[in-house]
């Protein structure tokens, strides 16, 4: 039991890690739609989700594979100081090819060139911190992890606050102002890149011990090995990224145009209702990563492996269940505008997008532990298809839904066939009818209430219950004992 306890908090801290940042986030959400013209708010939905692309790019899958080689090495700063040369040498590599195509970028986004270079240079600070934030991990170091983590994002939304409703209120007040010499108007989207580039900047600042303290000394060898890991991670991230922000590219390039504006907006905007459930799913994540590799070499790995994913899926349904039931309670708090609220119809089908994915992070640990990364590249490349393929067949023809739809049949493809080829190389005992029976009830249920008895919180409430109830009955001794074992001092 002590495995589940070990587990449990190591979650919970890198929970608060990344519940705390992405709450901040989330709050910000409102203002952003206030404050932003709906353009504007169309274009930072737009460029986020190329961000995310590069953002994988430059990370090149040495993250996972720092973690896989770091539990497998005995010596480890020799991990850590491969890695980070790595990155640097990348970083080096697109900043020198970056501004060759810098011109066709500016015309491709429609905003200031400075913009851009804001934005390149965010992705170069975000990408060197990736593994200073992986060693604090590691090294169970979670304080300073959370700390810079919450940090960066409470910088980021503190200078845009004052950047696009402080200062523009004091010069509409005071409109001959010094300041109005130095501010410049309808500029919104560069103030949200201003403000995440010096956030960014901080943390690097902050972490530039671990480059400060480099070895100059290069292992070719454990390079080799690293690379030829890390970039099916890669691939697998680039595949991803495509399911899950492309359909933002998909829908700027295929609704019709009057209604392109709007659309994207409204869709980004609703699409973050979701948050909850990728928090949840997010700080599972991050505790359950280093956890697989490093037991690994259990011989009941399995087992353990099968019980987790049990409880995550448990949780995960009545996560989404909650959220789908209460989705319309939060929105007028959440997005006060109105005219965002067109995108409403899509809340299921994310919410459910989102625990498929958590589930295939599950799954995913057999060719993870194996070394066979590939699989999970040819794995996410198949879902990216997927992607493409049904954006192209199902936007023209149902508009935002059709993305929604798209990216739930994206990972529940995804989940589906890591399943099937991970019980046949890495055998895993999962509990399949209790899986089928509390992920087709909460299914069953949330699509029910959203689409026939919508904001009838009588019913929602009363769902909830009977999953509630349903779940106690039949799992009530492991919960029990699961309890025990956490609180026990």
């Amino acid at each position: 039991m002590s495995v589940y306890k070990n587990l449990f908090k190591t979650t919970l801290i890198y929970g608060i890690a990344t519940v705390v940042p992405k709450m901040i986030g989330f709050f910000m959400t409102p203002f952003h739609t206030k404050w932003l013209p709906v353009g504007a708010y169309s274009d930072y939905t737009l460029i986020f989700s190329w961000m995310m692309f590069f953002n994988v790019v430059l990370s090149f899958g040495m993250e996972t594979a720092f973690f896989r080689f770091y539990n497998k090495q005995e010596n480890k700063n020799e991990v850590i100081n491969n890695t980070l040369w790595f990155l640097i040498a990348v970083c080096a590599i697109f900043l020198g090819g970056i501004y060759l195509f810098k011109d066709i970028i500016d015309a491709y986004f429609g905003i200031p060139p400075i913009v851009v270079s804001f934005l390149i240079w965010i992705l170069v600070l975000d990408t060197l911190v990736v593994i200073p934030f992986a060693v604090l991990r590691a090294q169970q170091r979670p304080i300073k992890y959370s700390f810079l983590k919450i940090l960066n994002v409470a910088v980021n939304a503190g200078i845009s606050i004052v950047l696009l409703y402080l200062i523009p209120t004091y010069l509409e007040q005071n409109p001959a102002s010094e300041i109005s010499n130095y501010f410049i108007p309808h500029f919104e989207v560069g103030y949200l890149f201003i403000s995440n580039l010096i956030a960014s900047a901080l943390v690097l600042i902050l972490l530039s011990n671990y480059y400060r303290n480099l070895n100059p000394k290069f292992n070719k060898v454990l390079w080799k090995d690293m690379i030829i890991y890390s970039f099916p991670v890669m691939i697998a991230g680039l595949a991803f990224v495509v399911n899950e922000t492309f359909d933002k590219v998909f829908l700027k390039e295929l609704l019709p145009e009057s209604f392109k504006g709007l659309g994207l907006a409204s869709y980004g905007a609703i699409y973050k209702i979701g948050v909850f459930m990728v928090l949840f799913r997010t700080a599972y994540s991050m505790g359950i990563e280093p956890f697989f590799f490093s037991y690994a070499k259990n011989d009941d790995a399995p087992v353990k492996y099968a019980t987790i994913t049990k409880y995550f899926i448990i949780f995960g349904s009545l996560a989404m269940l909650i959220i789908v039931v209460l989705a319309d309670f939060i929105k007028p708090f959440y997005i006060p505008e109105q005219k965002y609220w067109i995108a409403m119809e899509i809340v299921p089908y994310i919410i459910l997008a989102n625990l498929m994915l958590g589930i295939y992070t599950n799954l995913s640990v057999w060719y993870k532990i194996q070394d066979k990364t590939k699989i999970g590249a040819y794995i996410s490349v198949f879902g990216a298809i997927v992607t493409v393929v049904l954006n192209y067949i199902l936007i023209p023809k149902i508009g935002l839904i059709g993305s929604a739809i798209t990216t739930l049949a994206a990972y529940a493809t995804m989940m589906l066939i890591s399943f099937v080829l991970g019980q046949k190389s890495y055998p895993i005992p999962y509990d399949k009818k209790a899986i089928a029976l509390y992920l087709g009830t909460a299914v069953l249920f949330s699509f029910g209430y959203f689409y026939n008895f919508r904001e009838n919180y009588f019913v929602g409430i009363t769902f909830i219950l009977i999953f509630v109830a349903l779940i106690y009955y039949n799992e009530k001794v492991m919960i029990q004992r699961i309890l025990k074992s956490v609180l026990k001092k």
